[in-house]
């Protein structure tokens, strides 16, 4: 395993739906690689599919369709992946307290905006959004090693 540690594989693809199988599919591949278990897969399935949607639906709206970058960065306590877009950004800590605020809410009062966000976070150790040029949403799974259980 220490050969794998402190790579990275990065993925380019249009920003299409047609191809968020694509990085799920190899996000399948280097999480099994390193370790995660298959629920844990799944979970960061979802939510890099969550990310690389937000590129798909909101990057590029009214412009031709650009980009996604994917990086999977497989470190020494887990992955970090990053989905970036060059498309137009939008307000993060407007969507990050839309989504703190969904604990005291009925579902029909959800506003669609902040749900990506908070399944994000629900599912993912850490998650970063950086909006300088386009949109970088950085999403970071621990691995937790079976010595550390016992």
């Amino acid at each position: 395993m220490s050969d794998f540690q402190n790579h990275s594989v990065s993925l380019k693809v249009p920003a299409d739906a047609e191809f968020i199988d694509i990085v799920r599919l190899t996000l399948y591949g280097i999480a099994s690689k390193w370790g995660f278990s298959y629920e844990e897969i799944e979970d960061m399935k979802v939510a890099v599919a969550e990310a690389c949607n937000n590129a798909v639906l909101h990057a590029y709206q009214g412009e031709e369709k650009g980009q996604m970058e994917i990086r999977f960065e497989m470190r020494e306590d887990g992955i970090r992946i990053s989905v970036k877009d060059e498309g137009s950004s939008f307000d993060y800590e407007q969507k990050e307290s839309q989504a703190e605020s969904l604990h005291d809410k009925p579902l029909s009062e959800v506003s669609e905006g902040g749900l990506g966000i908070f399944m994000m976070q629900a599912l993912m150790d850490e998650v970063q959004v950086h909006t300088q040029s386009g949109t970088e949403v950085i999403l970071t799974k621990f691995l937790q090693r079976k010595e550390e259980l016992a």
